[in-house]
């Protein structure tokens, strides 16, 4: 659906075990929908998948565990070399 326009260095990032290789100046966000891979995390009450859809941190659809850190904005995060990135299924990291 989506795709690269420009050319340019790359980073490789790890997104649920799977390696990808995005473009340096990248958010994590734009990531996940340039490889296609689906919903970024799932709803804490019906489970439902939610993806990137503000791009600029307003929506919180986006939310992600990002090198451990749980409830991160994937679109506010620039990818790093060997980030590791993981869904994030309902409302991890919260206490009852």
């Amino acid at each position: 659906m989506f795709k690269q326009l420009r050319e340019g260095p790359t980073v490789e990032v790890t997104i649920d075990d799977r390696a990808i290789v995005v473009p340096v100046d990248a958010s994590v966000a734009a990531a996940v929908l340039l490889h296609d891979l689906g919903h970024c995390r799932t709803t804490p009450v019906s489970g439902a998948m939610r993806t990137p859809y503000c791009m600029m941190g307003v929506c919180f659809d986006c939310l992600m565990e990002i090198d451990g850190v749980a409830n991160r904005q994937a679109c506010l995060v620039t990818v790093e070399e060997g980030m590791s990135i993981r869904r994030q299924i309902g409302a991890s990291g919260l206490k009852p």
